[in-house]
């Protein structure tokens, strides 16, 4: 097999902008639908759809998308992979359950955790670590590129001015 390439914190980062705006345009309109515009202001409390919505099923989805792709749409997008750490394969659904209780563990530190994948070896934050997961880039241009030939040998004849 060969050597994987681990997605660095700022390609990863940016995959969960964009799984963070794909959730927000599902979940923030279906709110408004059915609790109403005040949904938003901040003094609302939670009702069990607003928990459900804004809590439940963001879970739902992500581990979903783990299970059955390896990869939310952010990922999918920048053709990532979450992979088990030691075989690169697919990731058993109880370490997934575990990765994403993770996040919140290495957020509690100001970030820490997950701001550890852009010191780590194997770009791994604390996350992926509990779980033993990594995130590999999958695309073509990120597979280790062949040392570059040199040239072979020239014959003096192949310098010659043609005659």
């Amino acid at each position: 097999m060969p050597t994987p390439v681990y997605a660095g914190f700022w390609l990863r980062f940016a995959a969960v902008l964009i799984d963070t705006a794909w959730l927000s345009l599902l979940i923030y309109p279906l709110l408004i639908v059915l609790i109403g515009p005040e949904v938003l202001q901040p003094h609302v409390p939670y009702s069990p759809l607003r928990v459900l919505l804004e809590w439940v099923f963001p879970i739902v989805a992500i581990i979903t998308f783990w299970v059955f792709r390896s990869a939310t749409p952010g990922k999918m997008f920048f053709k990532l992979k979450v992979v088990d750490a030691q075989t690169f394969g697919p990731v058993p659904v109880p370490r997934l359950l575990l990765r994403y209780a993770g996040y919140y563990v290495a957020a509690i530190p100001f970030c820490m955790g997950l701001l550890w994948a852009a010191l780590d070896d194997r770009k791994q934050g604390w996350h992926d670590k509990l779980a033993g997961t990594v995130v590999i880039r999958t695309d073509a241009s990120a597979a280790p590129q062949p040392a570059e030939t040199t040239a072979p040998a020239t014959s003096p004849d192949d310098n010659a001015w043609p005659t």
